[in-house]
C-alpha cells in the first residue's frame, strides 16, 4: 500500500499543470516557492520509497537466483547419487546401490522444492521490476517538473522586479509632470503666473494714471490760453486788438506756440508780455 501510495503521488505531481496552478494563485511567486518545496519534499520521499522498493526487489532476485542455483546443485547431486547406485548395483552390491538411489531421490525432492520456490518468485520479481521502472520514470518526471518550476520561478521573479522598477520610474515621472495641475511644480508655476498677472495689472494701471495726468495738463493749458486772450481783449479794446493784429506782441505769439508739455512756463511768459 505504501508503494502504491508513493506511486500515486508521483503520478499526480507529474500530471500537475503548473500554469493552471499559477492562474488560481493569488500570489504566483509564493505559489511557485511552495510548489518547489512540495516537489522537493515529494522527490525526497519518492527517492526513499523507490530505494526501499529496489532493495526489496534485489532481495527477491537474490533469493530467486539462490533457488535456481540450489535446484541445479540438487539436480547434480541426484545425478551423482544415481550413477553411484548404478555402479554398485552393477557390482552386485545391491544394499549400497539402494542407499545411493535413496540419496538421489532426496536430492531430486530438494531440487523440486528449489525449482518451485524459484518459479513462485518469478512473477513477483517481474511485477516489482515493473513497479520500480514506473517509479524511476515518475521520479525523473518529477525532477524535470522541479527544474521547470525553478526556471519559471526565476523568470517570474525577474519579471516582477522589472515591473516593480518600471512602476517606480513611472510614479517618479508622474510626480514631476509639469503638465499635471496637481503636482507641486504645477502649483508653483500657477502661483508665478498669478504674480506675473498682478505685476502686469499694476503696470497698466500706472500707465493709465500718467495718461490721465497729461490729459489734465492739456486741459489746463487750453483754459489758460483762453483766459489770456480774454484778458488781452479787455485791456486793449478793438483798436489795440487791430494794432496787435498788424504788430502782434511777441508774448502772445509765443503763447500760441506753446505746447502742453510746457504749459505753465508759457503762461508765465504771456503774462509778462501784457501792457501795464
Amino acid at each position: 500500500m505504501a508503494k502504491q501510495s508513493i506511486f500515486g503521488r508521483i503520478q499526480t505531481l507529474v500530471r500537475a499543470n503548473v500554469n493552471a496552478l499559477l492562474d488560481q494563485a493569488e500570489d504566483p511567486q509564493k505559489m511557485l516557492d511552495q510548489l518547489v518545496r512540495d516537489y522537493s519534499n515529494s522527490i525526497a520521499d519518492a527517492e526513499s520509497a523507490i530505494a526501499e522498493t529496489i532493495g526489496n526487489l534485489r532481495l527477491l532476485e537474490r533469493d530467486h537466483q539462490e533457488d535456481v542455483q540450489a535446484a541445479a546443485e540438487w539436480g547434480n547431486k541426484a545425478l551423482a547419487a544415481s550413477r553411484k547406485g548404478d555402479e554398485l548395483r552393477a557390482g552386485g552390491n545391491l544394499s549400497e546401490a539402494d542407499k545411493f538411489d535413496n540419496l538421489a531421490k532426496i536430492a531430486l525432492q530438494r531440487q523440486i522444492t528449489a525449482e518451485g520456490e524459484a518459479k513462485a518468485a518469478a512473477p513477483t520479481i517481474a511485477a516489482q521490476t515493473e513497479v520500480v521502472d514506473k517509479l524511476k520514470d515518475g521520479l525523473n518526471g518529477m525532477k524535470t517538473k522541479l527544474e521547470q518550476l525553478k526556471a519559471k520561478r526565476n523568470e517570474l521573479t525577474a519579471r516582477a522586479k522589472v515591473a516593480e522598477a518600471q512602476n517606480k520610474v513611472h510614479d517618479a515621472v508622474k510626480s514631476i509632470d509639469v503638465l499635471d495641475p496637481t503636482s507641486e511644480l504645477g502649483r508653483f508655476e500657477d502661483k508665478i503666473r498669478r504674480q506675473e498677472a498682478l505685476a502686469a495689472g499694476k503696470q497698466e494701471l500706472a500707465a493709465s494714471s500718467i495718461d490721465a495726468q497729461f490729459n489734465a495738463l492739456e486741459d489746463v493749458g487750453e483754459l489758460t490760453e483762453v483766459e489770456a486772450r480774454l484778458a488781452a481783449l479787455k485791456v486793449g479794446g478793438p483798436q489795440r486788438r487791430r494794432h496787435r493784429r498788424t504788430e502782434p506782441r511777441p508774448g502772445l505769439i509765443h503763447d500760441r506756440e506753446c505746447t502742453a508739455r510746457s504749459i505753465r512756463r508759457c503762461t508765465r511768459v504771456s503774462r509778462r508780455g501784457e501792457p501795464p
